[in-house]
């Protein structure tokens, strides 16, 4: 659209005023040209008079005219201030329509900004929604990975402690079952020993009753008698009590590394009636020198026999004063 300049009031007057000046200019040059060409007369003065009147008369028709000519112009200046009006008022119709447009468009295009930022706030906000959803299934992922982890975890903790149960009770079973066992060893043992005892205690009672009544024999028959008797009951409690005399002594045997089955030696006991060994010797070695030792040192050991003062002076003095026992390492034993 094209928009036309608003004229000032002096613009609009602008053509009136130049119409009068270039009317009066015009005046002025036809005067003067009849002045110049005017014939020179003689001074006198009712003619001066007459031609200053002229000049007045001049003048006043000069400013009629020129009133006229002003009137004129403004006659012909009143269309043109209204038809400048006209326009100047157009114009400004048309610049506060072009404002208003403009305005318009300035509202349009606010508004055109303000859909962008409501759009991409909105697509921001949309983003931060999306990333808050990913985050919060990356979330729960993460945690239900960690709860996968502290259950198998469990679970294996679990499994540990129940097959640290089972150990445990399998363990106690087998404790239980071996102690049953070792004390049923024990009681064995101490059957064993208690029926041994009992029948060593049994065997020495008969002896001791074989003893009593042969030497209850003895008293009751004649000396020759009594003396065949005698050397029968002494070889049988001689032979007890050698059995006796190896027994202590492998009681108190310790055996050498160097001892094997097969070898003997023969040691010399020397004993008081009461039963205590005062010395023990070597009479034949086995050719082995620690088991030799081992022999006499368990000897000397066992110290004292007591069952040696159940026989008569006579029989000690003829079989345990000085008594010979040969020692082998299987019938020591260990």
């Amino acid at each position: 659209m094209h928009y036309q300049r608003e004229r000032s009031p002096s613009e609009s007057l602008f053509w009136p005023i130049l119409w009068a000046v270039g009317l009066h200019l015009f005046i002025f040059t036809m005067l003067f040209v009849s002045f110049a060409f005017t014939p020179e007369l003689p001074p006198a003065k009712p003619v001066v008079q007459a031609t200053l009147y002229k000049l007045q008369s001049q003048s006043q028709a000069t400013t009629q005219t020129n009133q006229k000519i002003a009137g004129e112009a403004k006659k012909t200046s009143a269309p043109v201030y209204e038809s400048e009006q006209l326009e100047q008022k157009k114009a400004e119709q048309a610049k506060e329509a072009a404002k208003a447009a403009e305005q318009k468009k300035a509202a349009e295009a606010q508004k055109v900004e303000a859909a962008k930022a409501a759009d991409a706030a909105k697509k921001a906000e949309a983003a931060k929604a999306e990333t808050a959803k990913k985050e919060a299934e990356q979330k729960a992922v993460e945690q239900k990975k960690l709860a996968d982890v502290a259950k198998k975890k469990a679970a294996e903790e679990e499994a540990a402690k129940k097959k640290a149960a089972e150990d445990a009770k399998k363990k106690a079973a087998e404790d239980a079952k071996k102690k049953a066992a070792a004390d049923a060893a024990k009681k064995k043992a101490a059957d064993d020993a208690k029926k041994k005892a009992a029948s060593e205690a049994s065997q020495r009672k008969a002896v001791e009753d074989k003893k009593a009544a042969a030497l209850a024999e003895l008293l009751s028959e004649d000396v020759g008698r009594q003396q065949a008797l005698a050397d029968t009951v002494g070889d049988e409690v001689a032979g007890s009590l050698d059995d006796l005399i190896v027994k202590l002594v492998s009681e108190q045997w310790r055996r050498p590394p160097s001892a094997r089955n097969g070898m003997s030696v023969e040691v010399l006991i020397e004993m008081l009636p009461d039963g205590t060994i005062t010395n023990a010797s070597v009479t034949r070695s086995s050719g082995d020198s620690p088991f030799d030792n081992s022999a006499v040192q368990a000897v000397r050991n066992v110290g004292r026999i007591a069952e040696m003062q159940q026989l008569d002076r006579a029989t000690f003095d003829r079989l345990y004063r000085q008594r010979k026992a040969v020692f082998k390492p299987e019938d020591l034993g260990l």
